[in-house]
């Protein structure tokens, strides 16, 4: 006499009843995405961690989570479907459950706040054309209260099974799958919000500042800066052509240019014989 529950059912034998009843569901044609069991941790990434430590904020879950862990380790969630606002799984327990989650849409004044503090934490220009998001943005993001994670208030969910607990361990298996799946696919939060993370990029590109392309004025040589350091003479511009009609005046006041001879070669050393000689 069990009181109106169902037998326990070992952990070996959910896994082969689990596994019997997804092979049937994909011969008629239903598409299933489970979460696979593991051991360790439940989630690996910045992402699935804030979000299962979200959960374990709230004291109001505080009963159940323990075996919601147990049963999804145990890969009981055979099933597990993110969607705009909604989450639907099936559990294996002592038979085949279905479980519904659904979450509000995240109130316009939270997200428009969000992504205003977001604005200022983009780290670079190229992170931000990568469409990456900072360590500061996503902690922005995963803030407790503040963010994109759901309150109690903010969550409503439904298990087919007898239990009559507030939340029963498949509902908890659920919530931990949710947390296993971001780990993969973080954008599955911005979609169970209802919220595109793209107006997060955009927003901080518009408060970007645009560099100014001029150099700096003390990064300009001037030309005496330059002969100083690699001990040459600047060219001066070639004259501009005169127009027809010169005077000869104009002609007799430019500069008459110096003869080379060809095939001669004046050295260093020969012009400052030269210059002895005329100083005596």
């Amino acid at each position: 006499m069990y009181f109106g529950w169902k037998p326990y059912v070992s952990v070996a034998a959910r896994r082969r009843k689990a596994a019997g009843i997804a092979a049937r569901l994909r011969k008629k044609g239903q598409t299933l995405s489970p979460v696979a069991a593991s051991r360790g941790s439940i989630a690996r990434t910045f992402w699935g961690k804030a979000w299962c430590e979200n959960l374990e904020r709230y004291s109001d879950f505080s009963n159940r989570l323990p075996r919601g862990r147990t049963y999804l380790r145990n890969g009981s969630v055979i099933d597990l479907q993110v969607g705009a606002g909604d989450v639907v799984a099936k559990v294996m327990g002592s038979s085949l459950y279905s479980v519904t989650v659904k979450i509000t849409d995240l109130p316009s004044i939270r997200w428009q706040a969000i992504g205003n503090d977001c604005a200022n934490s983009i780290d670079s220009l190229v992170e931000l054309l990568q469409g990456r998001l900072s360590k500061a943005v996503m902690e922005r993001i995963c803030r407790p209260g503040t963010g994109l994670f759901p309150s109690p208030g903010e969550i409503r969910f439904n298990c087919s099974c007898p239990d009559s607990a507030a939340m029963c361990k498949h509902v908890a298996a659920v919530f931990y799958g949710i947390g296993a799946r971001l780990d993969a696919q973080p954008e599955l939060l911005f979609t169970l919000r209802r919220v595109d993370a793209k107006d997060l990029v955009a927003r901080a590109g518009k408060s970007l500042p645009l560099p100014k392309k001029e150099p700096r004025a003390r990064r300009v040589l001037e030309d005496s800066k330059l002969s100083e350091i690699f001990g040459i003479e600047m060219v001066e511009p070639a004259p501009v052509p005169r127009a027809r009609g010169e005077t000869a005046a104009a002609k007799s006041r430019s500069p008459t240019p110096r003869k080379v001879k060809a095939g001669k070669r004046t050295t260093w050393g020969s012009a400052l014989k030269r210059t002895t000689r005329s100083a005596r």
